[in-house]
């Protein structure tokens, strides 16, 4: 689910990265790392207009941010916006880090068929031998 946006950058409109998080076992709200591949212009615009409502003045997370383990630039506190983590979306990623983020991760769409208490980390599927 997204707990944020980033500032947009350069020639890109609206917003920049989308802050993800999912709930843990434990009920807590957790940090999974940042999408901001996969969304055109179009759907830039209208993640802007249903995200700026949901806006609130601090973060909803468990815990801090993590100060060194980010891929691409490292995030600016200055210029993230926090909301309710009430939006649900999918994105696809290549895998988890060694210290629980999402890494390569591309934005798919928004889901209206999930609650955001139903977001929790994916469990890898073992393969049998």
């Amino acid at each position: 689910m997204v707990v944020g946006w980033t500032n947009p950058e350069g020639s890109r409109p609206y917003l920049g990265a989308l802050l993800l998080g999912y709930y843990s076992d434990d009920g807590r709200l957790r940090y999974a790392g940042r999408a901001g591949t996969g969304i055109n212009d179009k759907e830039l615009k209208r993640l802007a207009g249903v995200l700026k409502p949901l806006a609130i003045p601090k973060m909803a997370l468990a815990e801090p941010l993590p100060g060194d383990s980010h891929f691409g630039s490292p995030l600016k506190l200055s210029k993230v916006h926090w909301v309710k983590p009430e939006l649900v979306v999918e994105v696809t990623y290549l895998t988890w880090t060694e210290d629980n983020l999402l890494r390569q991760v591309s934005y798919q769409a928004q889901r209206e068929d999930k609650t955001a208490r139903q977001v929790v980390r994916a469990i890898p599927h073992v393969g049998q031998s």
